[in-house]
């Protein structure tokens, strides 16, 4: 429900966003965030990372009611951010959208994790009714357990090193089979304070999803403390986990795909 407050004096809705931090919102919002009829307030939480909140709030102005005056900048903001935009709910986190589109898709999800160690898990797990689609999640922290429990070949980690695109998919794939999940998610990175080089600074962190088949990665680079590192590559997986399912969705809809069913 979009209003959060509504009165014959005021108005007042929220837009919460996924993958995209506190910098690119402002830029991309220009000129909509320094108006004071309707006001845009934004709230971003650095430890969560990738993660915004937009809140519009007006008050009646000549003719115009508080939720008209509000309607143009909401319609503007829904075309800037799209499908960045995970909720118009205060109080819905990001693992509860998953949690329900996973249901609403008919399907489980399991989790490989590195340097995140179950944090990607716990969040999942922290959602009511996730038993319905959570499989199992595996923390493989040293290169022996990602060989051993995911079946990353030795090859790829001597190749490429365990903080990599490669050994993410790698990990990502190993986790689906072994779960016997229809979804898996993958994080291996460099959460720091020690650990960095040139080419792979602290804060390096990839990410994969895999989804019936098909493998999506994608490299981050985050800033912080270790735990704000870990923080943010946890909100960044479920991110892309969230367009993930949304693409197979849409493919399963409007594509060739068959929907599963069980």
């Amino acid at each position: 429900m979009e209003v959060i407050n509504s009165s014959d004096e005021d108005y007042s809705a929220v837009l919460k966003l996924c993958g995209v931090d506190e910098k690119a919102v402002r830029e991309n919002c220009g000129e909509l965030i320094t108006q004071s009829n309707p006001r845009v307030d934004l709230k971003y939480d650095k430890a969560v990372g990738p993660e915004v909140t937009l809140k519009i709030s007006s008050h009646p102005e000549g003719e115009l009611s508080a939720k008209k005056a509000a309607k143009p900048v909401v319609k503007e903001l829904k075309n800037i951010f799209g499908e960045k935009i995970y909720s118009m709910e205060l109080e819905r986190s990001l693992e509860e959208v998953v949690v329900e589109l996973l249901k609403a898709n008919l399907l489980t999800v399991t989790t490989a994790e590195s340097c995140t160690g179950g944090l990607v898990s716990a969040r999942l797990i922290n959602v009511p009714g996730a038993s319905d689609v959570f499989k199992e999640g595996f923390i493989t922290y040293s290169n022996k357990a990602k060989r051993k429990y995911l079946g990353v070949k030795k090859g790829t980690l001597l190749k490429y090193t365990a903080v990599s695109d490669d050994v993410a998919r790698e990990m990502a794939k190993g986790a689906a089979s072994e779960a016997g999940a229809d979804c898996a998610i993958a994080v291996t990175g460099i959460a720091g304070p020690d650990g960095g080089t040139d080419k792979k600074p602290v804060g390096t962190v990839f990410i994969a999803c895999w989804i019936d088949g098909n493998v999506y990665s994608k490299e981050y680079h985050f800033d912080g403390d270790r735990m704000v590192i870990r923080q943010s590559a946890v909100t960044a997986a479920l991110t892309l986990l969230r367009s993930c399912l949304l693409r197979y969705f849409a493919e399963m809809t409007f594509g060739n795909g068959i929907k599963k069913k069980k």
